[in-house]
């Protein structure tokens, strides 16, 4: 039971412009295999109705998406001073984005760092950054990550690349720089329709928040629909985002009665090393922990991500 893992990048208006690079040193000096960002481009002031968190009714957006750094700058200034540690996203929101300048970002990336990009990807639920960003509308979100795909997968392929299709052409011509190697793929979602993607395109699954035993019973459907899609379902990475809702001795629980059940991810170290272990034990290959809202600046960040690294280290998991 060996799991691989990963660290969340500070992107946030809790740290400095310049905390990243000294965080990416840091984290990988302290052996964490993989660096992560996400993205968020805006903080709408009207939260109302779809406008929510999630597309949920009203529902607040959290402090932090207040001022969050673009995730693809990020992961440069990363690979810039870092020479082993992967350099994951999730997620990056190709719906947003024109797909070939994209897939041309993400490919550059991948040679200046040596081949270390993960490509975490998703479509997004914030109505928002569609009006502001998006080439299709939102309702198209799920084809406009299909359609990124294929555009990638000529653009990273053998000279000379020819795509078209309604919308875009390319070529025949040769596209630059080529990735240093194959770029993973990773896909985000639990619905049907998203594991079905999954399952026939990606080379691995993003996973947040779930329970280790709800994890599980995912997975479990996933393989069953890789192998109907003709694919080794074993491979299939499973990535899982572990965000820590709080450090502590009670830490935050799942109901306000005393003496409730520990909420998923929150507690004492000795409690979150218990949660890297079930998620492990569920089939998370790679396991990356983010600490979005329970640290008070850098000193603090890198203080937990090395004490988290110690006990991992200690309790076999790495």
């Amino acid at each position: 039971m060996t799991l691989q893992l990963g660290f969340g990048l500070p992107q946030t208006r809790y740290f400095g412009p310049r905390d990243v690079v000294t965080a990416a040193r840091t984290l990988e000096d302290i052996g964490y295999h993989s660096l992560w960002v996400f993205e968020r481009v805006l903080f709408p002031a009207d939260q109302s109705g779809p406008h929510g968190l999630y597309g949920a009714p009203g529902t607040p957006w959290p402090d932090r998406y207040r001022a969050v750094a673009d995730p693809l700058l990020t992961l440069t200034a990363a690979a810039a001073v870092t020479s082993r540690a992967a350099l994951g996203s999730c997620v990056l929101l190709p719906p947003l984005h024109l797909p070939f300048a994209l897939a041309r970002s993400l490919a550059t990336l991948d040679s200046l760092s040596g081949g270390r990009v993960l490509a975490g990807l998703g479509t997004g639920w914030s109505i928002d950054e569609y009006a502001a960003l998006a080439p299709r509308p939102f309702a198209e979100r799920g084809p406009a990550l299909d359609e990124f795909l294929d555009i990638a997968a000529a653009a990273w392929g053998p000279d000379p690349v020819a795509y078209e299709n309604d919308r875009y052409r390319i070529g025949p011509a040769e596209v630059g720089p080529k990735p240093a190697g194959r770029i993973p793929i990773l896909l985000a979602g639990s619905n049907r329709r998203a594991l079905s993607r999954v399952a026939r395109r990606a080379d691995g699954w993003l996973m947040t928040g779930a329970p280790p035993a709800a994890l599980a019973a995912l997975l479990g459907r996933l393989r069953e629909m890789a192998a109907a899609a003709g694919r080794d379902p074993g491979a299939i990475g499973c990535y899982f985002q572990m965000a820590v809702s709080g450090f502590g001795e009670r830490g935050p629980y799942a109901a306000a009665e005393h003496g409730a059940e520990r909420a998923p991810y929150g507690g004492t170290v000795p409690q979150l090393i218990d949660d890297l272990a079930a998620l492990a034990e569920a089939g998370a290959d790679h396991v990356f922990i983010q600490l979005p809202t329970v640290t008070s600046g850098l000193a603090e960040y890198l203080d937990r991500a090395a004490e988290l690294h110690t006990a991992a280290r200690a309790a076999g998991l790495l």
